[in-house]
C-alpha cells in the first residue's frame, strides 16, 4: 500500500473528526441554554401540552451526549439521545419550516439536518479508535 494511502484512508480519524463537530458544535448550543436558562424550552413545552419537567432533558441533550460523543464514550447511546432532541426541536420549533428554503436557496433546517444525520451516522460508525473506549464495545 502506497504511503499516500495511509494518509487518506483513516476511517478512525474521519470518525474523530465528525464527534468532534456533531457533538463539539452542539455543545454551544447545551453551554448557552445553562447560561441563560430553559424558560424558551420550558414554555415550548407547556404551549405544546408536555409537560414542563422535559426541560431538563435539554442539558441531557445538549450538554452530556456531546461530551460523551466528542471523548468517545457510550458515544453510540449518546448519539441517539442528540437525535431525538433534534427531532423534537424540529417538532417543537421548527415545523413550518420542514419543507421550506431561505432566500438563498438553502434548507431552512439544514443546521437541525446536520446534526440529525451527522448524529445517526455516528450511531452507526461509533467512536472509531480516537476515543477514550478506543473504539471497542458495541456502545462506543
Amino acid at each position: 500500500m502506497a504511503k499516500n494511502a495511509l494518509l487518506i484512508e483513516n476511517p478512525d480519524l474521519g470518525k474523530l473528526f465528525l464527534r468532534l463537530s456533531v457533538g463539539g458544535l452542539m455543545l454551544f448550543h447545551g453551554i448557552h441554554k445553562l447560561a441563560n436558562g430553559l424558560g424558551f424550552i420550558r414554555k415550548t413545552l407547556v404551549d405544546a401540552g408536555l409537560p414542563e419537567a422535559l426541560s431538563y432533558g435539554v442539558p441531557l441533550g445538549e450538554v452530556v451526549a456531546p461530551l460523551m460523543i466528542v471523548l468517545g464514550v457510550f458515544a453510540r447511546p449518546a448519539a441517539i439521545v442528540e437525535a431525538f432532541l433534534m427531532v423534537m426541536a424540529v417538532y417543537l420549533v421548527h415545523t413550518e419550516d420542514l419543507f421550506t428554503l431561505t432566500q438563498h436557496g438553502g434548507y431552512a433546517l439544514e443546521l437541525q439536518a446536520l446534526y440529525f444525520f451527522g448524529s445517526i451516522a455516528i450511531v452507526f460508525l461509533g467512536s472509531g479508535r480516537y476515543s477514550l473506549s478506543g473504539g471497542k464495545g458495541t456502545l462506543d
